[in-house]
């Protein structure tokens, strides 16, 4: 599911973050929250994590969505909004008073989903970068 989500990133790489996590080290994802079916099929899971500085947030402590995704096949059932209510309970419960999250400039069905469970939109951003390594063929 991680890879639906992440595509950029390699199965390798997924595998490697879920055993860390798994492993005891919680830095990054703080918290995963997984959804299963009644035959215990995994059709969806949301990573928190608590951010100190998120843009549109007044606090310094932040509940921080990074990562959600359920199934196309189990969507349009509940199952995202059971992810993000529990994910709230835990912000909750780590003394969190606000929720942080992000999506793609184009991706409208996140951007949908989100308002509908009680998000608000703060702020629309692009972001750049640039390299400055000798490999960098616009710096000569």
């Amino acid at each position: 599911m991680r890879h639906e989500l992440w595509p950029d990133g390699s199965l390798e790489q997924h595998q490697r973050d879920i055993d860390r996590y798994f492993a005891g080290d919680r830095r990054e994802p703080a918290e995963v929250l997984l959804a299963f079916t009644a035959g215990t099929a995994a059709v969806g899971f949301a990573e928190l994590s608590i951010r100190n500085i998120v843009d549109g947030c007044a606090t310094d402590r932040v509940a921080y969505l990074e990562g959600w995704y359920v199934v196309p096949n189990a969507r349009r059932k509940g199952i995202g909004r059971e992810l993000i209510q529990a994910a709230g309970e835990w912000a909750t419960r780590q003394g969190c008073t606000e929720f942080g999250s992000d999506a793609n400039i184009d991706n409208h069905v996140s951007h949908a989903a989100h308002l509908r469970l009680g998000f608000e939109e703060t702020g629309r951003v692009r972001t750049f970068r640039k390299n400055l390594g000798r490999h960098d063929k616009s710096a000569t």
